[in-house]
C-alpha cells in the first residue's frame, strides 16, 4: 500500500512500487530530525549581514508535520479470500503479463484447505521461471502465506529473482526459502536476497547450495548478516565462498546472535585464510550450534587455526563436520589440545581422513579429558586393530558416548576383542556401528570369530539400550510422582488420574533437558526412540543433490 488508506496491495508486474516505497522508506529515515525543525528565517538564507533585521520564528504546529505515512499492511484485502478467488485472479494477472499459467501452481492453488494459516508449500522446484512468471506468482503470494517456498533449480535470473525475494519480504511469504540450483541470481539478485533477509521477521531457513555467491555480491548477503534477523539455518554449500565472500561473511557472523545452523560444505576452502577466518569466527560467536566443512581442504593447517577457535567454545558448538578434508595424525595434536576446553561440543565427525592408528592415539587422550561429546564419526580413517585398540581404551573410559561410527576400517579380531571387552564395562554406548562383513583373516577360522565378537558388540549395546530404557521410565514414574504430590499439596486431594498418553510420554521424554547444552539426556531420548522406531540417524548430513 502506498501512503494512506484504501490503496490495494502492489498488483501484478508492479515490483516498481515495492521498491519505490523501499527507497521512500529510506529517504524518509534518512533525513535529519534538525532539518525540518529549522526557522523559515534561516532556512530561506535571509541577510544574514545585518544584525537588525535577524528574527527567529516557530512554526505553527498544523506546520511541523509535513506529511505522514500509514504503516504498511498488505493483507489488507486477502481476508476472507476463496480459493476460487485466488485462481481467477492468478490467471487475470498471467492474462495481463501475456504468460501461461503453470499448471503446478494451479493445482496446489486447488489443493489449498486452509487460507486463514500458513500452508505447507508452495513447490515450484525445476519450473523455469522468467521474469513475467515471477511476476505473476504476486497474485498468489499476495493472497496466502506457506512455510516453504521451494524455487530449486528455477532458472531464476537477476530480474526474476529480484522479483521474488522482494515479494517474499513484503508479503512475509514464507518461513523456509530453497533457492538451491539456480546459478544467475547475479548481482541484484543477491542484493534483493540481502534486503529479504534483512526486513523479513519470518524467514528462518535459507538454502542457496549450488547458488555462487561471488566476490560482488557476497558484500549485500555480508551486511544482512551482520544484523541478527530471524534466519537460524545457512546452507551455502558449493557457493564459491573461498576467498573474499568468506572473509566478509565471517567477519559478519562474527556479530550475528541468532544462526544457529551454518552449512559450509564443497567450498573448496583452503587451510590457510579459509580456515584462519572460521577460526577467528569460532572465538567471537558462540551461538552457532551446527558447523558444516565436509568436503573442503582444511587440511592440518587450517585445523590448527580451527582448533584455536574451538578451545574458546565453552558454550555454542553441539555439531562440528570436518567429513573428507584431507587431515592426517599430523592434526590429530592441535584437535586433541582442544577438546578439554570445550564443553559444548557433542557431536564430532572426522570419517574420510586419512588419521590413522597414530591419529587417534594422539586423539584417544583428548577425548578421554573431554566431558561433552556424544557422537564420534571415525568412518573410513585408515584404522586397523591398533587403531581399534586406542577407541577401545576410550570408549572403557567414557561415561557418556551413546554413538561411535567405525564403518570402513580394517577393523579384525584384535580390534574387535578389544571392543567387545570395553563394552563390558561401558553402560552409556547405543550404538557402535562396524561393517556387517567380517574381514578377510589369514586363518580361516578367526572369520567365525569375528562374526562371534560382533555380535557381542551388538548385545552390549542393546543391554545398555534397555538399561537406559528403564532408567528413562523410572525417572519419568518419580516426576510424575513429584508432580502428584505438588498438585495434592496446593489444590488438595487429588482426583482420579486420567489415563496416560503414550504420545504425551514420549514429548516429554523428548524435551527433557532442552536447552542445556551438554546434559546428554535429550540426545540419549532421541537416540532411544529412534533405535525403537528402527530408524538410522547418520552422523553426516545427508548430501542432497
Amino acid at each position: 500500500p502506498e501512503g494512506g488508506g484504501g490503496g490495494q496491495p502492489p498488483g501484478p508486474g508492479d515490483s516498481a512500487t515495492r521498491r519505490v516505497e523501499r527507497e521512500y522508506e529510506q529517504q524518509w529515515s534518512a533525513a535529519a530530525p534538525d532539518q525540518a525543525l529549522l526557522p523559515p528565517s534561516l532556512e530561506d538564507g535571509g541577510d544574514h549581514h545585518n544584525a537588525d533585521t535577524k528574527k527567529v520564528t516557530f512554526p505553527s504546529d498544523e506546520d511541523i508535520v509535513s506529511g505522514a505515512v500509514e504503516p504498511k499492511d498488505p493483507w489488507r484485502h486477502a481476508q476472507n479470500v476463496t480459493v476460487d478467488e485466488i485462481l481467477n485472479a492468478y490467471r487475470q494477472g498471467c492474462q495481463k503479463l501475456n504468460c501461461k499459467p503453470i499448471a503446478k501452481v494451479l493445482k496446489q492453488i486447488q489443493e489449498l484447505k486452509d487460507l486463514t494459516q500458513r500452508n505447507e508449500c508452495l513447490d515450484l522446484k525445476g519450473e523455469k521461471l522468467d521474469y513475467k512468471a515471477c511476476e505473476s506468482l504476486e497474485e498468489v503470494l499476495k493472497r496466502v502465506q506457506f512455510k516453504l517456498v521451494d524455487l530449486e533449480q528455477t532458472n531464476l535470473d537477476e530480474d526474476g529473482a529480484s522479483a521474488l525475494f522482494d515479494m517474499i519480504e513484503y508479503y512475509e511469504s514464507a518461513t523456509h526459502l530453497n533457492i538451491s540450483f539456480n546459478k544467475h541470481i547475479g548481482t541484484r539478485g543477491w542484493q534483493a536476497a540481502a534486503h529479504m533477509m534483512r526486513k523479513t521477521s519470518s524467514l528462518q531457513y535459507l538454502d542457496a547450495r549450488n547458488s555462487p555467491l561471488l566476490d560482488h555480491s557476497a558484500p549485500f548477503v555480508a551486511r544482512a548478516l551482520r544484523i541478527s534477523g530471524s534466519l537460524v539455518v545457512l546452507h551455502l554449500e558449493n557457493a564459491g565462498l573461498s576467498g573474499r565472500p568468506l572473509m566478509l561473511l565471517a567477519t559478519a557472523l562474527k556479530m550475528n546472535m541468532n544462526l544457529r545452523e551454518l552449512y559450509l560444505a564443497d567450498n573448496k576452502l583452503n587451510g590457510l585464510q579459509d580456515s584462519a577466518q572460521l577460526g577467528n569466527l569460532l572465538k567471537f560467536n558462540y551461538n552457532i550450534q551446527i558447523l558444516d566443512l565436509r568436503n573442503n581442504h582444511i587440511l592440518d593447517t587450517g585445523l590448527a587455526y580451527v582448533c584455536e577457535g574451538l578451545k574458546e567454545q565453552r558454550k555454542g558448538l553441539v555439531t562440528l563436520v570436518l567429513w573428507n578434508n584431507q587431515l592426517t595424525h599430523h592434526g590429530m595434536g592441535y584437535l586433541a589440545a582442544a577438546l578439554p576446553c570445550t564443553q559444548s561440543l557433542e557431536t564430532l565427525n572426522l570419517g574420510h581422513n586419512s588419521i590413522g592408528n597414530e591419529g587417534v592415539h594422539q586423539l584417544k587422550d583428548g577425548l578421554i579429558s573431554n566431558r561433552s561429546v556424544l557422537r564420534l564419526g571415525l568412518a573410513s580413517t585408515k584404522l586397523s586393530c591398533e587403531g581399534a585398540v586406542a577407541v577401545a581404551e576410550f570408549i572403557a573410559e567414557s561415561s557418556r558416548l551413546l554413538r561411535l561410527d567405525l564403518r570402513e576400517n580394517e577393523v579384525k579380531t584384535g580390534g574387535l576383542m578389544a571392543l567387545s571387552l570395553a563394552l563390558k564395562v561401558n553402560t552409556s554406548l547405543l550404538r557402535l556401528d562396524l561393517d556387517r562383513e567380517p574381514k578377510k583373516e589369514t586363518v580361516k577360522s578367526f572369520i567365525e570369530t569375528q562374526r562371534g565378537l560382533l555380535a557381542e558388540i551388538q548385545n552390549g549395546c542393546k543391554r545398555n539400550f534397555i538399561l537406559a530404557k528403564e532408567k528413562e521410565e523410572t525417572d519419568q514414574k518419580m516426576r510424575q510422582s513429584a508432580s502428584m504430590a505438588e498438585i495434592a499439596t496446593e489444590d488438595g486431594p487429588p482426583t482420579e488420574e486420567e489415563p496416560s498418553d503414550p504420545a504425551l510420554q514420549k514429548a516429554g521424554l523428548q524435551n527433557q533437558g532442552d536447552g542445556e547444552v551438554g546434559d546428554g539426556q535429550s540426545e540419549k531420548s532421541s537416540l532411544l526412540s529412534e533405535s525403537s522406531a528402527g530408524q538410522s540417524e547418520d552422523l553426516v548430513p545427508p548430501q542432497r543433490s
